[in-house]
């Protein structure tokens, strides 16, 4: 973990050693690391690796990623892939390693934060095999510039956004993150310049299928402050933030709604996202 800009002090890794995906963890372990994950900390296992088979290899090249996306998704709960240039004859090895990751962060989830398991959503399971560092895209899906997720298609209706990363990269490089200032900032700087949105703006955004759902007002405010955290270039060069770098090998959670970040470089992740209602947090006053 090393500094960048101004670096801020109140972000918080919280390391555990286990090197399985179906680990056991004392009940200190569980409280611990759900105070850290819910004050808006990372949870980070430097020697949790997620084997990658030799027949799964073939898809590591960005190649492997559709023009129009910016990486592979699966759903386990339809077992939909998208997203690939593989032909479906041919993608059988990479919806397998994609459906492992999947059941393999959600064992591991669940061992770690078990407070969580009975409201616990499985959502997107995703592959990135594209360098961070050198993806041409608008300043709006440009990932290296600090921002909290929000999902413009697929509302979340205030649910927390949960996800469980992996480097697997094989070549040694990092991962590099820059994690931002705390959501309060965030918020104390951009809230009161967001726009307002006419009545009936977003039923007319389901209605035309522009969303997979009914986008509620903090979808809509979260969406916003998104746009608005990315779009401002001066906050991007000023704002508060620490450096860190993922090892190969290594996996990290954190609730990405609430945790500003942006992923500077790095090749080849994975990435399970879950869907926590915020009544089955320990502590739901932490929600954004």
């Amino acid at each position: 973990m090393s500094s960048h800009q101004h670096a801020r002090d109140e972000f918080r890794a919280y390391r555990l050693e286990q090197d399985s995906w179906r680990a056991g963890f004392s009940e200190q372990q569980q409280r611990e690391a759900t105070a850290v994950l819910e004050a808006g900390g990372l949870i980070l296992f430097p020697r949790l690796a997620f084997p990658i088979g030799d027949d799964e290899r073939r898809f590591f090249g960005p190649d492997c990623v559709s023009p129009k996306s910016k990486h592979v998704s699966f759903d386990l709960r339809t077992g939909a892939l998208r997203g690939t240039t593989a032909r479906s004859e041919h993608a059988g090895p990479l919806r397998q390693m994609l459906e492992r990751y999947a059941r393999e962060s959600l064992a591991l989830v669940q061992s770690l934060f078990p407070h969580y398991a009975p409201t616990l959503q499985v959502a997107r399971t995703s592959f990135r095999p594209s360098e961070a560092s050198g993806r041409a895209s608008s300043w709006r899906k440009d990932d290296r510039r600090l921002h909290v997720d929000a999902f413009p298609s697929s509302p979340n209706q205030g649910k927390r956004l949960l996800r469980v990363f992996s480097n697997v990269n094989a070549q040694g490089q990092d991962r590099v993150w820059n994690i931002g200032e705390p959501f309060e900032a965030v918020a104390t700087r951009f809230l009161p310049a967001l726009p307002r949105r006419w009545p009936g703006h977003r039923r007319m955004l389901k209605l035309l299928g522009i969303t997979r759902g009914l986008r509620t007002e903090y979808d809509q405010i979260m969406l916003d402050l998104h746009d608005r955290m990315k779009a401002d270039d001066l906050y991007q060069a000023s704002a508060a933030s620490t450096q860190l770098k993922l090892a190969p090998g290594s996996t990290w959670i954190v609730q990405t709604d609430v945790v500003s970040h942006a992923a500077l470089s790095g090749q080849f992740m994975m990435e399970q996202t879950f869907l926590l209602p915020v009544a089955g947090m320990v502590d739901p006053t932490r929600t954004p």
